[in-house]
């Protein structure tokens, strides 16, 4: 079984930059991408970015320019720096994980809280 688990969540304030983790454990799994959701109060899940094997990305429009994605497919690791944070960032994030074939992530993290204040 594999599991994902985030780290690097907290609260700062807006302007701050911020670092998440994500590293996979458990049995040996090659997925074809990685990335995160976030989810916050009140609101649906949305994607934030995901990064293929390849290096592709994807960035949501609300995150472009601030966020960026990274890859260590060695060690199933994602990561994702987040500079420039907004109050309208606070939310929970969620790692994901998605395999060859799978139009929508099929593999979830936990969570990690992040708080932007104004």
């Amino acid at each position: 079984q594999v599991q994902l688990v985030e780290s690097g969540g907290g609260l700062v304030q807006a302007g701050d930059s911020l670092r998440l983790s994500c590293a996979a454990s458990g049995r040996t799994f090659s997925p074809y991408a990685m990335g995160w959701s976030r989810q916050a109060p009140g609101k649906q899940r949305e994607l934030v970015t995901e990064i293929t094997s390849g290096g592709g990305t994807t960035y949501a429009n609300s995150v472009k320019g601030r966020f960026t994605i990274s890859r260590d497919n060695a060690k199933n690791a994602v990561y994702l720096q987040m500079n420039s944070l907004k109050p309208e960032d606070t939310a929970v994030y969620y790692c994901a994980a998605r395999g060859y074939g799978d139009k929508e992530f099929t593999l979830w993290g936990q969570g990690t809280q992040v708080t932007v204040s104004s």
